[in-house]
């Protein structure tokens, strides 16, 4: 059973960063794709970022590239997504997912595990 913690949301101005991690446990970590998700009230989920562990293959979607970063420390098997000139439209709950792939990187159906969630709020 894979087990996603994660940490790091809070509240921040427009602007400003933030940086969220998730800790995967999971010896096969690196066969795991793992990303990030959102979803702000009264919207659909969205797929923000995700990272092959093996490759280092990162996906992003256009609203948060050249914005957000994501990048992992294999040995902590920890990913983490950088959040820089976050703008109030980045405000959600944040969810970290990790899956086998075999679909877009986008789609929550390629995720079996999902974590807790924490939530971003960018004020203006």
């Amino acid at each position: 059973q894979v087990q996603l913690v994660e940490s790091g949301g809070g509240s921040a101005q427009a602007g400003g960063s933030l940086r969220l991690s998730c800790t995967v446990s999971e010896n096969t970590y690196g066969s795991l794709t793992v990303g990030w998700f959102r979803q702000a009230p009264g919207k659909a989920r969205e797929g923000v970022a995700a990272i092959y562990t093996a490759g280092g293959n990162e996906y992003y979607a256009n609203s948060v590239k050249g914005r957000f970063t994501i990048s992992q420390d294999n040995a902590k098997t920890t990913v983490y997504l950088q959040m820089n000139s976050l703008k109030p439209e980045d405000t959600a709950m944040y969810y970290c997912a990790a899956g086998y792939g075999g679909t877009w990187w986008a789609s929550a159906d390629g995720y079996k595990y999902w974590g807790q969630g924490t939530q971003v709020t960018v004020s203006s």
